[in-house]
């Protein structure tokens, strides 16, 4: 005579318990390491992009022997008179328009970060072009 047995394949409560416990460790680890990455991927993207805005002001220098006085002489009545392929200018990571400052022979530009003010800490503090990449 055949002993028939029920076995269910199934997880026990204990055992679920335990995979939720290890899921939510692991998050508490890893989550806020990532969080920290998003602010500092948006600072590079706008140094970047600085760096290609500098290499636009450097043609203009080229054409016309100076820097101009402001970001919008950059752009043209049109697209093919433009400095900018799509005629409009570039703006930072957090949506804001870029700051321009002329000095003689020399430029700047600034990123007024996250909170769209001068100063800041952190996310919010302001990025100069001339510091991107030196730490």
């Amino acid at each position: 005579m055949k002993k028939v047995t029920n076995t269910k394949n199934a997880f026990s409560l204990m055992e679920l318990l335990i995979v939720i416990l290890i899921l939510g460790l692991l998050a508490g680890l890893i989550l806020p390491n990532l969080m920290g990455k998003a602010g500092n991927a948006k600072r590079d993207i706008t140094c970047i992009q600085m760096n290609t805005i500098s290499q636009t002001l450097k043609m203009y220098k080229l054409d016309n022997g100076i820097y101009p006085d402001s970001l919008k002489t950059l752009l043209g009545k049109d697209n093919s008179s433009s400095y900018f392929s799509d005629n409009k200018l570039p703006q930072d990571s957090w949506k804001n328009d870029y700051v321009y400052t002329k000095s003689g022979e020399s430029f700047d530009l600034i990123s007024l970060g996250a909170d769209k003010k001068e100063g800041g800490e952190g996310e919010s503090a302001d990025i100069k072009f001339s510091l991107c990449g030196k730490k």
